[in-house]
Protein backbone atom coordinates (compact mmCIF):
# COMPACT_ATOMS: atom_id res chain seq x y z
CA UNK A 1 0.00 0.00 0.00
CA UNK A 2 0.98 3.47 -0.63
CA UNK A 3 -0.03 6.65 0.76
CA UNK A 4 -2.06 7.54 -2.24
CA UNK A 5 -3.76 4.24 -1.74
CA UNK A 6 -4.95 6.15 1.72
CA UNK A 7 -7.83 8.82 0.32
CA UNK A 8 -5.85 11.60 1.44
CA UNK A 9 -6.18 15.03 0.17
CA UNK A 10 -3.63 16.40 -2.63
CA UNK A 11 -1.95 19.12 -0.04
CA UNK A 12 -1.09 16.40 2.62
CA UNK A 13 0.33 13.58 -0.57
CA UNK A 14 2.20 16.24 -2.09
CA UNK A 15 3.91 17.64 1.33
CA UNK A 16 4.80 13.90 1.79
CA UNK A 17 6.18 13.57 -1.71
CA UNK A 18 7.90 16.23 -0.82
CA UNK A 19 9.67 14.81 2.48
CA UNK A 20 9.98 11.46 0.09
CA UNK A 21 7.45 9.33 1.87
CA UNK A 22 5.60 7.01 -0.48
CA UNK A 23 4.68 3.46 1.89
CA UNK A 24 3.03 4.11 5.08
CA UNK A 25 4.31 2.09 8.28
CA UNK A 26 1.85 -0.41 9.19
CA UNK A 27 -0.12 1.17 12.25
CA UNK A 28 -0.32 4.16 9.33
CA UNK A 29 -1.62 1.99 6.64
CA UNK A 30 -4.29 0.55 9.85
CA UNK A 31 -4.80 3.75 11.79
CA UNK A 32 -5.61 6.62 8.92
CA UNK A 33 -8.63 5.14 7.11
CA UNK A 34 -10.47 4.93 10.29
CA UNK A 35 -9.04 8.26 11.82
CA UNK A 36 -10.65 10.18 8.81
CA UNK A 37 -13.90 8.55 9.10
CA UNK A 38 -13.87 10.00 12.37
CA UNK A 39 -13.96 6.76 14.49
CA UNK A 40 -12.01 7.10 18.24
CA UNK A 41 -9.18 4.86 17.84
CA UNK A 42 -6.48 3.20 20.42
CA UNK A 43 -3.29 2.71 18.94
CA UNK A 44 -0.36 -0.07 20.94
CA UNK A 45 2.70 0.29 19.16
CA UNK A 46 6.22 0.68 19.51
CA UNK A 47 8.05 3.41 19.32
CA UNK A 48 9.77 4.47 16.44
CA UNK A 49 6.76 2.98 14.02
CA UNK A 50 5.10 5.92 13.00
CA UNK A 51 2.79 6.70 15.35
CA UNK A 52 2.84 10.75 15.02
CA UNK A 53 1.71 10.64 10.98
CA UNK A 54 -1.28 8.30 12.07
CA UNK A 55 -2.65 10.82 13.94
CA UNK A 56 -1.14 14.13 12.54
CA UNK A 57 -2.02 13.22 8.69
CA UNK A 58 -6.33 12.46 9.39
CA UNK A 59 -6.59 15.65 12.15
CA UNK A 60 -5.12 17.97 9.32
CA UNK A 61 -7.45 17.19 6.51
CA UNK A 62 -10.63 17.46 9.01
CA UNK A 63 -8.86 20.72 9.77
CA UNK A 64 -8.55 21.78 6.15
CA UNK A 65 -12.07 20.39 5.45
CA UNK A 66 -13.65 23.08 7.47
CA UNK A 67 -14.50 26.43 6.88
CA UNK A 68 -13.58 29.22 9.14
CA UNK A 69 -14.74 32.32 8.57
CA UNK A 70 -12.36 34.37 10.27
CA UNK A 71 -9.13 32.67 10.55
CA UNK A 72 -7.36 35.83 12.86
CA UNK A 73 -10.27 33.84 15.52
CA UNK A 74 -9.18 30.57 15.32
CA UNK A 75 -10.56 28.18 18.03
CA UNK A 76 -8.41 25.19 19.09
CA UNK A 77 -9.76 22.53 17.02
CA UNK A 78 -6.92 19.76 18.31
CA UNK A 79 -5.35 18.95 21.34
CA UNK A 80 -2.24 16.50 21.76
CA UNK A 81 -1.02 15.97 25.10
CA UNK A 82 2.80 14.59 25.30
CA UNK A 83 4.71 13.43 28.41
CA UNK A 84 8.24 16.01 27.52
CA UNK A 85 9.11 18.92 26.00
CA UNK A 86 10.85 17.37 23.27
CA UNK A 87 7.97 14.96 22.19
CA UNK A 88 6.06 18.03 22.13
CA UNK A 89 8.36 20.13 19.93
CA UNK A 90 9.08 17.03 17.85
CA UNK A 91 4.94 16.59 17.16
CA UNK A 92 4.14 19.91 16.49
CA UNK A 93 7.50 19.96 13.87
CA UNK A 94 5.77 17.15 11.83
CA UNK A 95 2.29 19.46 11.99
CA UNK A 96 4.35 21.70 10.38
CA UNK A 97 5.85 19.40 7.54
CA UNK A 98 2.72 17.22 7.09
CA UNK A 99 0.39 20.70 6.68
CA UNK A 100 2.66 23.17 5.14
CA UNK A 101 0.64 23.37 2.17
CA UNK A 102 -2.44 24.16 4.25
CA UNK A 103 -3.85 26.96 5.86
CA UNK A 104 -3.41 25.82 9.40
CA UNK A 105 -1.12 27.05 12.62
CA UNK A 106 0.22 25.19 15.21
CA UNK A 107 2.20 25.50 18.12
CA UNK A 108 3.89 23.75 21.06
CA UNK A 109 3.52 24.70 24.66
CA UNK A 110 5.70 23.62 27.52
CA UNK A 111 7.31 24.41 30.70
CA UNK A 112 10.64 25.23 31.56
CA UNK A 113 10.94 28.14 29.32
CA UNK A 114 9.12 32.01 29.50
CA UNK A 115 5.80 31.45 28.75
CA UNK A 116 5.66 35.25 26.98
CA UNK A 117 6.09 33.55 23.56
CA UNK A 118 3.39 30.75 23.52
CA UNK A 119 0.93 33.35 25.32
CA UNK A 120 1.52 35.75 22.35
CA UNK A 121 1.03 33.04 19.56
CA UNK A 122 -2.26 31.69 21.48
CA UNK A 123 -3.39 35.13 21.32
CA UNK A 124 -2.81 35.30 17.77
CA UNK A 125 -5.27 31.94 17.33
CA UNK A 126 -4.18 28.17 16.69
CA UNK A 127 -5.98 25.11 15.04
CA UNK A 128 -3.44 22.86 16.56
CA UNK A 129 -2.32 22.81 19.96
CA UNK A 130 0.02 20.59 21.29
CA UNK A 131 1.46 20.32 24.93
CA UNK A 132 2.75 18.86 27.93
CA UNK A 133 0.60 18.77 30.86
CA UNK A 134 1.50 20.73 33.27
CA UNK A 135 1.75 23.91 31.34
CA UNK A 136 -1.34 23.62 29.62
CA UNK A 137 -2.97 23.25 32.58
CA UNK A 138 -1.38 27.01 34.09
CA UNK A 139 -2.12 28.81 30.65
CA UNK A 140 -5.65 27.74 31.08
CA UNK A 141 -5.69 28.66 34.85
CA UNK A 142 -4.60 31.87 33.80
CA UNK A 143 -7.03 32.20 31.41
CA UNK A 144 -4.61 32.34 27.91
CA UNK A 145 -6.44 29.02 26.55
CA UNK A 146 -9.56 27.24 26.40
CA UNK A 147 -10.45 23.80 25.02
CA UNK A 148 -14.56 24.39 24.37
CA UNK A 149 -14.20 23.94 20.53
CA UNK A 150 -11.31 21.12 20.83
CA UNK A 151 -12.77 18.71 17.79
CA UNK A 152 -10.10 16.03 18.26
CA UNK A 153 -7.60 15.04 21.38
CA UNK A 154 -4.94 12.68 21.39
CA UNK A 155 -2.72 11.46 24.30
CA UNK A 156 0.27 10.30 22.93
CA UNK A 157 2.73 8.10 24.56
CA UNK A 158 0.06 7.43 27.28
CA UNK A 159 2.02 4.74 29.29
CA UNK A 160 5.16 7.42 29.66
CA UNK A 161 2.42 9.31 30.90
CA UNK A 162 1.66 7.47 33.92
CA UNK A 163 4.92 6.42 34.89
CA UNK A 164 5.86 10.25 35.07
CA UNK A 165 2.74 10.59 37.20
CA UNK A 166 0.64 12.95 34.83
CA UNK A 167 -2.23 10.82 34.56
CA UNK A 168 -4.15 12.59 37.47
CA UNK A 169 -3.18 16.52 34.96
CA UNK A 170 -4.40 14.38 32.19
CA UNK A 171 -8.02 13.41 33.61
CA UNK A 172 -8.29 17.10 34.72
CA UNK A 173 -7.33 18.56 31.07
CA UNK A 174 -10.31 15.86 29.73
CA UNK A 175 -12.85 17.17 31.78
CA UNK A 176 -12.12 20.59 30.13
CA UNK A 177 -13.08 19.61 27.12
CA UNK A 178 -16.18 19.11 24.74
CA UNK A 179 -18.06 15.86 25.56
CA UNK A 180 -18.56 15.05 21.38
CA UNK A 181 -14.91 15.02 20.17
CA UNK A 182 -12.96 12.76 18.63
CA UNK A 183 -10.46 10.91 20.45
CA UNK A 184 -7.06 9.25 19.58
CA UNK A 185 -5.15 7.20 22.23
CA UNK A 186 -1.70 5.83 21.65
CA UNK A 187 1.08 4.36 24.18
CA UNK A 188 3.86 1.38 23.46
CA UNK A 189 2.67 -1.01 26.11
CA UNK A 190 -0.94 -1.23 27.56
CA UNK A 191 -0.69 -1.35 31.45
CA UNK A 192 -3.70 -2.18 33.64
CA UNK A 193 -4.21 2.03 34.28
CA UNK A 194 -4.54 2.81 30.55
CA UNK A 195 -6.71 0.17 29.76
CA UNK A 196 -8.94 1.60 32.60
CA UNK A 197 -8.25 5.65 30.72
CA UNK A 198 -8.61 4.24 27.69
CA UNK A 199 -12.25 2.99 28.39
CA UNK A 200 -13.10 6.12 29.91
CA UNK A 201 -12.50 7.95 27.02
CA UNK A 202 -12.81 6.41 24.37
CA UNK A 203 -15.99 5.93 21.99
CA UNK A 204 -16.52 2.59 20.80
CA UNK A 205 -12.95 2.37 19.46
CA UNK A 206 -11.28 0.88 16.64
CA UNK A 207 -7.99 -1.09 18.35
CA UNK A 208 -4.96 -0.98 16.22
CA UNK A 209 -1.78 -3.12 17.14
CA UNK A 210 0.67 -3.33 15.14
CA UNK A 211 3.26 -5.32 17.20
CA UNK A 212 2.89 -7.57 20.41
CA UNK A 213 3.02 -4.86 23.47
CA UNK A 214 7.02 -4.59 24.78
CA UNK A 215 8.59 -6.34 22.09
CA UNK A 216 11.88 -5.09 20.71
CA UNK A 217 12.59 -4.51 16.51
CA UNK A 218 14.05 -7.56 15.36
CA UNK A 219 16.90 -5.60 12.72
CA UNK A 220 18.30 -4.30 16.25
CA UNK A 221 21.54 -6.30 16.92
CA UNK A 222 21.36 -6.41 20.85
CA UNK A 223 24.22 -7.67 23.36
CA UNK A 224 25.27 -7.39 26.77
CA UNK A 225 28.34 -6.78 28.13
CA UNK A 226 28.93 -8.02 32.12
CA UNK A 227 31.47 -5.56 34.04
CA UNK A 228 32.32 -4.02 37.26
CA UNK A 229 30.18 -0.71 37.72
CA UNK A 230 33.86 0.52 38.91
CA UNK A 231 34.97 -0.69 35.40
CA UNK A 232 32.05 0.75 33.16
CA UNK A 233 33.71 3.98 31.85
CA UNK A 234 36.70 2.54 30.96
CA UNK A 235 34.79 -0.04 29.11
CA UNK A 236 32.78 2.79 27.45
CA UNK A 237 35.87 4.92 26.27
CA UNK A 238 37.60 1.46 24.75
CA UNK A 239 34.30 0.38 22.84
CA UNK A 240 34.04 4.49 21.54
CA UNK A 241 37.27 4.40 20.29
CA UNK A 242 37.50 0.83 18.90
CA UNK A 243 34.08 0.46 17.22
CA UNK A 244 32.92 2.44 14.19
CA UNK A 245 29.73 4.42 15.56
CA UNK A 246 28.02 6.86 13.06
CA UNK A 247 26.02 8.20 16.28
CA UNK A 248 25.56 7.03 19.78
CA UNK A 249 22.55 7.51 22.57
CA UNK A 250 24.18 6.77 25.90
CA UNK A 251 21.51 5.87 28.64
CA UNK A 252 22.29 7.12 32.26
CA UNK A 253 19.60 6.09 34.90
CA UNK A 254 20.54 9.61 36.55
CA UNK A 255 21.27 13.34 35.58
CA UNK A 256 24.66 13.52 37.69
CA UNK A 257 25.51 9.87 36.04
CA UNK A 258 25.05 11.08 32.50
CA UNK A 259 26.97 15.20 33.53
CA UNK A 260 30.13 11.99 35.10
CA UNK A 261 30.41 9.85 31.85
CA UNK A 262 30.23 13.16 29.44
CA UNK A 263 32.77 14.91 31.51
CA UNK A 264 35.10 11.25 32.15
CA UNK A 265 35.09 11.32 27.99
CA UNK A 266 36.18 14.75 27.69
CA UNK A 267 39.16 13.63 29.40
CA UNK A 268 39.42 11.06 27.15
CA UNK A 269 39.28 13.08 24.35
CA UNK A 270 36.14 12.13 23.38
CA UNK A 271 33.68 15.09 22.71
CA UNK A 272 29.90 14.02 24.34
CA UNK A 273 26.85 16.02 25.35
CA UNK A 274 24.28 15.68 27.59
CA UNK A 275 20.40 15.89 27.91
CA UNK A 276 18.65 15.69 31.31
CA UNK A 277 15.44 17.49 33.48
CA UNK A 278 18.24 20.19 35.17
CA UNK A 279 19.06 20.84 31.67
CA UNK A 280 17.39 24.48 30.71
CA UNK A 281 15.45 23.90 27.90
CA UNK A 282 17.51 26.13 25.28
CA UNK A 283 20.32 23.67 26.07
CA UNK A 284 18.65 20.31 25.79
CA UNK A 285 17.64 21.99 22.28
CA UNK A 286 20.71 22.79 21.58
CA UNK A 287 22.44 19.61 22.72
CA UNK A 288 19.75 17.50 20.81
CA UNK A 289 20.47 19.73 17.68
CA UNK A 290 24.14 19.25 17.62
CA UNK A 291 23.39 15.39 17.57
CA UNK A 292 20.99 15.40 15.05
CA UNK A 293 22.96 17.46 12.57
CA UNK A 294 25.93 15.52 13.53
CA UNK A 295 27.90 17.93 15.23
CA UNK A 296 28.50 15.98 17.83
CA UNK A 297 27.89 11.86 17.81
CA UNK A 298 27.73 11.17 21.32
CA UNK A 299 24.65 12.21 23.72
CA UNK A 300 24.20 10.73 27.30
CA UNK A 301 20.50 11.23 28.31
CA UNK A 302 18.23 10.32 31.43
CA UNK A 303 15.28 8.63 30.16
CA UNK A 304 13.55 11.69 29.48
CA UNK A 305 14.99 10.96 26.05
CA UNK A 306 13.84 7.54 25.82
CA UNK A 307 10.61 8.02 24.15
CA UNK A 308 9.36 9.43 21.11
CA UNK A 309 12.13 11.46 19.84
CA UNK A 310 12.71 10.46 16.17
CA UNK A 311 16.78 10.56 15.45
CA UNK A 312 17.53 10.10 11.94
CA UNK A 313 19.50 6.63 11.26
CA UNK A 314 20.80 6.56 14.89
CA UNK A 315 22.99 3.72 14.62
CA UNK A 316 23.83 2.71 18.34
CA UNK A 317 22.43 2.75 21.59
CA UNK A 318 24.05 2.05 24.42
CA UNK A 319 22.74 1.26 28.15
CA UNK A 320 24.73 2.25 30.62
CA UNK A 321 22.79 1.73 33.45
CA UNK A 322 20.38 -0.78 33.74
CA UNK A 323 16.82 0.48 33.88
CA UNK A 324 14.68 -0.73 36.90
CA UNK A 325 11.61 -1.11 34.87
CA UNK A 326 11.72 -3.72 32.59
CA UNK A 327 9.87 -1.60 29.97
CA UNK A 328 11.93 0.92 29.55
CA UNK A 329 14.65 -1.16 28.10
CA UNK A 330 12.30 -1.33 24.99
CA UNK A 331 11.97 2.32 24.56
CA UNK A 332 15.61 2.91 25.01
CA UNK A 333 16.80 0.62 22.15
CA UNK A 334 13.97 1.58 19.89
CA UNK A 335 15.45 4.83 19.49
CA UNK A 336 17.50 2.55 16.86
CA UNK A 337 16.22 0.53 14.72
CA UNK A 338 13.63 3.38 13.20
CA UNK A 339 11.61 3.49 9.94
CA UNK A 340 12.82 -0.21 9.24
CA UNK A 341 16.33 0.66 9.24
CA UNK A 342 19.22 -1.40 11.37
CA UNK A 343 20.33 -0.53 14.38
CA UNK A 344 23.18 -1.61 17.55
CA UNK A 345 22.17 -1.63 21.15
CA UNK A 346 25.03 -2.20 23.55
CA UNK A 347 23.77 -3.09 27.37
CA UNK A 348 26.39 -2.92 30.46
CA UNK A 349 25.17 -5.25 33.11
CA UNK A 350 27.05 -5.03 36.56
CA UNK A 351 26.22 -8.00 39.57
CA UNK A 352 23.60 -5.69 41.07
CA UNK A 353 22.07 -4.67 38.27
CA UNK A 354 21.85 -8.90 36.97
CA UNK A 355 18.42 -8.71 38.36
CA UNK A 356 16.90 -5.91 36.25
CA UNK A 357 18.65 -7.10 33.20
CA UNK A 358 16.78 -10.92 34.47
CA UNK A 359 13.55 -9.33 33.94
CA UNK A 360 14.60 -7.30 30.83
CA UNK A 361 14.88 -10.77 29.08
CA UNK A 362 11.80 -12.33 30.30
CA UNK A 363 9.59 -9.49 29.23
CA UNK A 364 11.25 -9.24 25.55
CA UNK A 365 11.56 -13.13 25.72
CA UNK A 366 14.91 -13.47 23.82
CA UNK A 367 18.22 -14.24 25.71
CA UNK A 368 20.56 -11.27 24.52
CA UNK A 369 23.84 -12.44 23.67
CA UNK A 370 26.66 -11.92 26.11
CA UNK A 371 29.69 -10.20 25.02
CA UNK A 372 32.81 -12.20 27.04
CA UNK A 373 35.43 -11.31 25.19
CA UNK A 374 36.91 -7.73 26.56
CA UNK A 375 39.39 -6.69 29.08
CA UNK A 376 36.79 -6.08 31.81
CA UNK A 377 34.92 -9.17 31.75
CA UNK A 378 33.52 -10.53 34.84
CA UNK A 379 31.91 -13.60 35.54
CA UNK A 380 27.93 -13.09 37.02
CA UNK A 381 25.97 -16.37 38.55
CA UNK A 382 23.23 -16.69 36.40
CA UNK A 383 21.52 -18.63 38.46
CA UNK A 384 21.97 -15.89 41.92
CA UNK A 385 18.99 -14.74 43.31
CA UNK A 386 19.63 -10.90 43.66
CA UNK A 387 16.82 -9.25 46.36
CA UNK A 388 16.48 -5.38 45.64
CA UNK A 389 15.19 -3.55 48.52
CA UNK A 390 11.59 -2.39 47.83
CA UNK A 391 11.39 2.49 47.11
CA UNK A 392 10.05 3.53 49.97
CA UNK A 393 8.94 7.13 49.92
CA UNK A 394 9.04 7.34 53.53
CA UNK A 395 11.96 9.06 55.13
CA UNK A 396 13.62 6.82 58.15
CA UNK A 397 13.10 8.31 61.70
CA UNK A 398 15.78 10.60 63.20
CA UNK A 399 17.64 9.96 66.21
CA UNK A 400 16.94 12.68 69.10
CA UNK A 401 20.63 12.64 70.27
CA UNK A 402 22.15 12.37 66.56
CA UNK A 403 22.23 16.23 66.31
CA UNK A 404 22.17 19.24 68.30
CA UNK A 405 19.50 20.62 66.73
CA UNK A 406 17.54 17.75 67.77
CA UNK A 407 19.38 17.88 71.61
CA UNK A 408 18.11 21.88 71.60
CA UNK A 409 14.20 20.97 70.54
CA UNK A 410 14.32 17.96 72.95
CA UNK A 411 15.51 20.82 76.08
CA UNK A 412 13.29 23.13 74.68
CA UNK A 413 10.39 21.50 75.13
CA UNK A 414 11.11 20.51 78.73
CA UNK A 415 12.00 23.68 79.82
CA UNK A 416 8.79 25.30 82.48
CA UNK A 417 6.26 27.38 80.85
CA UNK A 418 7.67 30.56 82.39
CA UNK A 419 11.33 29.69 81.49
CA UNK A 420 12.23 33.13 79.71
CA UNK A 421 15.40 32.81 76.88
CA UNK A 422 15.63 36.74 76.41
CA UNK A 423 17.94 38.90 78.39
CA UNK A 424 16.77 41.01 80.80
CA UNK A 425 17.12 44.99 79.64
CA UNK A 426 19.46 46.94 81.23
Amino acid sequence: MQFNELELIEPLKKALIQEGYTDPTPIQAQAIPFVLQGRDCLGIAQTGTGKTAAFALPILQSLASQSTVKRSLRPISALVLAPTRELAIQIEESFKVYGKNLNLKSIAIFGGVGQKPQTTALALGIDILVATPGRLLDLIGQKHIKLNQVKHFVLDEADMMLDMGMIHDVRRIIDLLPHVRQNLLFSATMPKEIANLSASILNDPVKVSVTPAATTVDTISQSVYFVAKDNKVSLLIKLLKDIKMESVLIFSRTKHGADKIVKALSHANIQALAIHGNKSQNNRQMALNAFKTRQVKILVATDIAARGLDIDELSHVLIYDQPEVAETYVHRIGRTGRAGLGGVAISFCDPEEYVYFKGVQKLIDKKIPVVKDHPFAITIDENAVVKVAPKTNHRPKRNPSAHPWDRQAKAKKQRPSNFNTRKPKA
